[in-house]
């Protein structure tokens, strides 16, 4: 599969995976500051962003695109920074291909199984009606039915996308991503890598607790976890500076 990214910069590679509904957009202010010393690539993840559509979709899958993407670009390894989503997905392909990893950043996500908690979205998009939505205002208010909180209606409605015949489309592949919900809530597992990684979550977030610890120790012995004060999940989005300079610490 051919995955959509851009390019930034020169040096060692930085490769960055976006998270759940996102997409490389989502890091390009990131990528582009760190460009100032390294080949920064932001990538779509399948049935995200402007990335090909498929069916099949797990974290198996995404390691293996990963892989790909890196071959098809002479990327032979590369510092990889995943979100949520993306970092589980960069955690799997660390675990299967360690060889092609430099240093491993993770950004609020432990490789445990989650319960969820995106049904409330999934109900919102579902129910917008893309053949007679008329324009961006008219969505944003649709979804606001659901959900009250504008960045994270902000945030979906970066998906949305004209067609040249009229009306509008969703740039992800929904139907997709909600068939394989379970498998985007379920844990990384494999035998433990020494990979130089770093853990970075939220001081407002509660997706990686302090227990969860014990299980990124079995599978990243070599890790450090830090915390950046006032910020949720959406780390790179609310604290920009801090999370760039624990980044650049870490990297150099």
């Amino acid at each position: 599969m051919e995955l959509n990214f851009k390019q930034f910069g020169q040096g060692d590679p930085i490769i960055i995976l976006h998270g759940l509904f996102g997409m490389l957009d989502n890091w390009q202010t990131i990528a582009k500051q760190l460009a100032e010393h390294h080949t920064v690539f932001i990538v779509d993840q399948r049935n995200h962003g402007k990335s090909p559509h498929h069916p099949d979709f797990d974290y198996a899958i995404m390691a293996d695109d990963l892989r790909c993407f890196m071959e098809e670009n002479w990327i032979y390894n590369a510092h990889l920074i995943g979100h949520s989503m993306g970092g589980k997905a960069v955690m799997q392909f660390a675990l299967e291909y360690p060889e092609m990893v430099n240093k491993l950043i993770v950004v609020d996500i432990a490789p445990k199984a989650y319960v969820g908690g995106h049904q409330t979205i999934f109900e919102a998009l579902f129910a917008l009606d893309l053949e007679q939505v008329q324009n961006r205002k008219e969505a944003e208010a649709k979804l606001m039915e659901y959900i009250p909180e504008f960045g994270v209606r902000q945030f979906l409605l970066k998906n949305l996308s004209r067609k040249k015949e009229g009306g509008y489309a969703w740039k992800m592949n929904l139907e997709a991503i909600h068939d394989h919900y379970q498998d985007i809530l379920s844990k990384i597992d494999g035998d433990s890598v020494e990979t130089d990684t770093l853990f970075i979550r939220g001081s407002k977030s509660k997706y990686i607790k302090d227990e969860d610890q014990e299980d990124i120790r079995q599978l990243f012995p070599n890790h450090s976890l830090k915390t950046i004060e006032d910020a949720g999940h959406w780390v790179h989005a609310e604290q920009p500076q801090q999370l760039l300079a624990m980044v650049r610490h870490f990297l150099e």
